[in-house]
């Protein structure tokens, strides 16, 4: 009797190590936990609605209509998703709300709970083609130059920009943000203006020191950069804004011989992200990231997503999988009116196709602009913003973006792991799923068929079925243990 006391215990040892060290494939606590499960429909009936819970059951079955998730097996860490904060967009919200307004936005764009909770901005480094004016941090008169920075500045930031950044750190602490030059100030460039032109060799210092300047700074008024690029898609020069023009090889060299040892010496621990532009360049990072000189200071390579397709992120990955992937930027417009039309696009490519292409970091253009698309600075005359925010009656509306992206963003927490799962494919159940560091897991999933669609997913021997519309979009979250990131399988 006294034995057969023991055995339980004994046998209940062993699977506590078992478990604490990562053997079993999957994790009983979320195995018992009910799914979760919010959806987005392509007629907008549903949008990020909370659907019934769903339960786990036990089920070892397979078919050709199985998600199979593997919590074990981690990719790449999520810093985050969201947009840009542009001039444009800060102004609108800081200038064109009632406070009562602002704070609904802000809280719908920034909390988890009564938002989608984006955890990642990218903040223009000056004018943009969607600022009130043209500038920079150390604008001089025409024939000035002012090498030793004596006249740098932030202050065109503190007005609204920076305000509202912090309160969008205050609704979510978690909050990260690039930063992201579209010129360099004009006395700099071989144009002798913020439009066209490249970068004076002769002022590859002074532009280093601008760049720590500004890291500074912006440290000073409470807001950590995480990352900057040296330039905003250096392989076009606009007509009608700022832009500049840079080489691989002149990257490089200002990486190398320049921006990296600034940061080094100021100890600033901001990463340095190359490229910043389409994925139909990959040979561009590429060039940069084979010398070891400037390599050994960049962090990963940006991409955007208006030419070439999203595979080019994995070529650069497996090259160079020690380097980090982000993308930055794809803007909404009107130029695709249609909500589903943009809502598959955006789970396809972005939402979906960029993490399980390495991606830590999913950005849209501007976060908000108004009714005429602008205010505008140039550029693009129709991009749409996560929302809409009329000038006149400060009225807000929600773009498809917002949903789209509300499916990662309010679900995926900063700090979560992208882990295992197949993908049915195009024209059928595209998927992917990540572990937070609360063990909590997310599977985001969209019916790219043209008929609604049944599917199961499982789980360590457990599993679920779901049913989903054509054109629709979900989330499902499940609770989990607290799992340490070393007992964890990460594939390159």
């Amino acid at each position: 009797m006294r034995k057969l006391m023991r055995t339980p215990s004994v046998v209940g040892i062993i699977i506590v190590i078992i478990t604490m060290f990562g053997l079993f494939q999957y994790d009983l606590h979320s195995s018992k936990s009910p799914v979760n499960v919010w959806i987005t429909t392509a007629d907008q009936s549903k949008l990020l609605h909370q659907e019934a819970a769903l339960a786990w059951t036990k089920d070892n079955t397979l078919n050709d209509s199985t998600i199979v998730i593997d919590g074990e097996k981690a990719y790449q860490q999520i810093d985050g998703f969201g947009a840009a904060m542009t001039d444009s967009s800060a102004w609108l919200i800081a200038n064109k709300l009632s406070p009562e307004h602002r704070s609904v936005l802000m809280n719908k764009l920034f909390d988890h709970m009564q938002g989608i909770g984006i955890s990642y901005l990218r903040l223009p480094m000056g004018a943009t083609d969607f600022s009130l004016k043209s500038y920079t941090y150390d604008d001089m008169p025409e024939g000035q130059t002012d090498p030793k920075l004596e006249n740098f500045t932030i202050e065109y930031d503190k007005a609204y920009i920076i305000p509202t950044l912090r309160k969008a750190k205050e609704l979510n602490p978690d909050l990260k943000i690039m930063g992201s030059p579209w010129s360099a100030p004009a006395w700099m460039k071989t144009s002798g203006s913020l439009i066209k032109g490249s970068l004076n060799p002769d002022f590859y210092q002074a532009y280093s020191d601008y760049f720590t300047k500004f890291v500074q700074a912006y440290g000073a008024e409470g807001l950590q950069i995480d990352a900057v690029t040296p330039q905003n898609e250096p392989h076009f020069e606009p007509d009608g804004y700022p832009g500049m023009r840079m080489e691989p090889a002149d990257q490089a060299n200002f990486i190398k011989s320049h921006l990296g040892p600034a940061f080094e010496k100021a100890k600033l621990e901001t990463k340095i992200v190359i490229w910043d532009h389409n994925w139909d360049e990959p040979y561009y990072p590429i060039q940069i990231l084979v010398d070891p000189e400037a390599s050994k200071y960049i962090a990963g390579s940006a991409f955007h997503g208006y030419a070439g397709e999203v595979s080019s992120q994995q070529k650069v990955h497996d090259l160079f999988p020690n380097k980090d992937i982000y993308f930055t930027e794809s803007s909404g417009g009107e130029w695709m009116t249609d909500f589903a039309s943009s809502l598959k696009w955006d789970m396809q490519n972005l939402i979906i196709g960029s993490t399980r292409n390495w991606a830590r970091t999913v950005l849209k253009w501007n976060l908000a602009l108004d009714e005429s698309f602008g205010p505008k600075n140039g550029g693009c005359p129709n991009c749409r913003g996560f929302v809409k925010i009329e000038q006149k009656t400060g009225a807000i509306s929600y773009n498809p973006e917002y949903y789209a992206f509300g499916h990662a963003s309010k679900f995926v927490r900063a700090g979560a792991y992208r882990i295992d799962s197949n993908t049915l494919g195009s024209g059928n159940i595209e998927d992917v799923a990540f572990r937070n560091p609360d063990g909590s897991e997310v599977l985001i999933a969209f019916n790219s068929a043209a008929e609604s669609r049944s599917f199961k997913v499982t789980r360590g021997g457990k599993a679920f079925n779901y049913t989903l519309p054509a054109g629709a979009a979900t989330t499902f979250v499940w609770s989990g243990e607290k799992r340490s990131a070393k007992y964890m399988r990460y594939p390159r």
